[in-house]
């Protein structure tokens, strides 16, 4: 199967999205292809429905890999309340022909505890697009975060480091069996 995480953060090296590398190196460790469409590094210019954007390369390289995925991870900050802009005007450009029938999987990175109301939001904007929300999402907070910074060397413990490696497993592992199931009913 063919993944594709949508890393929808403004910031260079923003934990949300190397949670989402993370979650990637997990998916190939089960067989799977999966690739990162980063935000940061690849923008996509601001959606205005009255224009014709299709000679932007980093737009028609974004619809193409969410097209040809089987299934989508959607990862964000949460800031004040809410998904990225970024991600936002991304899921803007695409719609309902990008996600219908595909499995989709929200995960989020906060400063505080955890970001639950920017996946609330994410799994609504799914919802409209006719994609089908994994039925649990994975969202880092506090400590919880530092397993994801730039900084992390590998060695050092924080507080939670076995939980949150255990639950982000245990999601991944869910969402893997409904995108198969998903998958093989489609074909």
């Amino acid at each position: 199967m063919k993944f594709i995480v949508v890393a929808g953060s403004n910031r260079k090296n923003a934990t949300s999205t190397r949670l989402g590398e993370y979650v990637i190196q997990a998916i190939h460790g089960q067989g799977h292809e999966a690739s990162l469409f980063d935000l940061y590094q690849t923008p996509v210019p601001f959606y205005a429905a009255d224009e014709k954007l299709d000679d932007d390369l980093h737009l028609a390289d974004l619809k193409a890999r969410v097209l040809a995925a089987d299934a989508i991870i959607l990862a964000t900050p949460e800031y004040h309340g809410s998904i990225s802009g970024v991600l936002k005007n991304a899921l803007d450009h695409l719609g309902q022909s990008y996600f219908s029938g595909k499995p989709v999987l929200s995960i989020s990175s906060s400063g505080g505890a955890v970001g639950v109301s920017a996946l609330l939001q994410l799994q609504a904007i799914v919802r409209n697009m006719h994609g089908i929300n994994a039925s649990e999402w994975i969202s880092i907070g506090g400590a919880q975060r530092r397993r994801f910074e730039a900084t992390y060397d590998g060695y050092e413990e924080y507080e939670g480091s076995q939980d949150i490696e255990e639950r982000i497993q245990s999601v991944l592992g869910s969402f893997l069996h409904l995108a198969e199931a998903i998958t093989s009913a489609r074909k």
